[in-house]
């Protein structure tokens, strides 16, 4: 950012960075940014401000706690080594990935070379993310037994659609058909959260587990609720291949909701795929959805599943749209069904 760069205020400041407007406050009130006020109050956020946030946000991406950070912004690296040396880590697993890929390119080209075309099945085994296993079933009630196949599975699986559209019925499909994969369902909730808590003080390493993804959940301006910590446990408890998550964003405000998909983006590319259930914008961004998420539509009208490309103009986006709505919106509709009057 230049020397005549304008100064924004909170809102403008967040959006650029990625964050929410409450991140910038918490980092704020732990010392690490000192935005200059206006004379009728307002915060703002000028070049120096803006540096120092895109600082503070890259360490973030690192891994670093809010504490770790300000004592790497006050000339003390110690925190960094670490950090680094698991980013390395995750960089040279992608790259194992990719080299693998590459010689099944190169051996695809040598075959072609000698006249073999390859089948399908090979070119779309190419094109499957390393390590993912693609799931095929027949679809349940209230389909009518046609197939599902899904062989890119992603990072990152949304499903989506309207009321009575299937789409639980179809995770627990997947969930049956994906090789040693969990449904975490909404009992997590039950009682507060007690059986995580419980959980919790029962298994001191899972414990430590949670506490460090809730630290980095919280400096990203969380408020670890009950319902937080109850996902976060049940997603640590779990040794799976993949996680098959009902209404991920159940419980959860919208700055929870913004940290935790901040969190799950972060992770490393052998981490398991997760299929979430979402009616959340917050959740499913449409606007910031990435090469490695994939969008899993359940139409109203009980056609099969179909995947949406995330731009708009492309089939069923609008569709998607429509099933989308912010935190407070679901908050306020939770376990309400909409009837509609008997016609007289």
């Amino acid at each position: 950012m230049g020397p005549s760069a304008p100064f924004l205020n909170a809102s403008a400041a967040a959006r650029r960075l990625g964050v929410s407007v409450k991140a910038l406050r918490l980092y704020e009130q732990r010392g690490l940014i000192a935005p200059p006020r206006t004379a009728s109050g307002w915060r703002t956020y000028g070049p120096r401000e803006m540096t120092r946030a895109v600082e503070i946000a890259t360490l973030r991406m690192l891994g670093l706690g809010l504490a770790q950070i300000a004592q790497v912004l006050n000339g003390d690296p110690q925190s960094l080594p670490p950090a680094l040396v698991a980013h390395q880590a995750m960089l040279e697993r992608e790259r194992h990935a990719l080299a693998e890929k590459i010689e099944k390119v190169r051996s695809m080209r040598a075959e072609l070379d000698r006249g073999r075309t390859p089948a399908f099945d090979e070119l779309a085994r190419l094109m499957q993310p390393s390590g993912r296993t693609p799931v095929a079933f027949d679809l349940p009630w209230p389909w009518g037994g046609e197939r599902f196949e899904l062989h890119d599975i992603r990072l990152l699986n949304f499903i989506v659609g309207p009321l009575f559209s299937g789409k639980t019925r179809l995770a627990h499909a997947i969930a049956d058909n994906l090789p040693d994969s969990v449904f975490i369902g909404l009992e997590r909730l039950a009682n507060d959260g007690a059986d995580a808590r419980h959980q919790l003080n029962a298994d001191p390493a899972l414990k430590a587990r949670v506490d460090k993804t809730l630290a980095w959940l919280v400096g990203d301006a969380a408020s670890a609720s009950a319902a937080l910590v109850a996902l976060i446990a049940a997603m640590e408890s779990n040794d799976a291949t993949a996680l098959v998550i009902d209404m991920i964003e159940q419980g959860l405000d919208q700055p929870e909701q913004q940290a935790l998909m901040g969190h799950l983006r972060r992770r490393g590319a052998d981490a398991p795929p997760l299929f979430m259930l979402t009616r959340s914008c917050v959740i499913l961004d449409l606007t910031t959805t990435g090469p490695n998420e994939t969008i899993i539509f359940c139409p109203a009208n009980h056609s099969p599943p179909g995947i949406v490309m995330p731009y708009p103009g492309a089939p069923g986006y609008e569709a998607v749209a429509t099933c989308l709505a912010s935190p407070e919106v679901r908050a306020r509709t939770a376990g309400v069904v909409a009837m509609r009057p008997a016609v007289a």
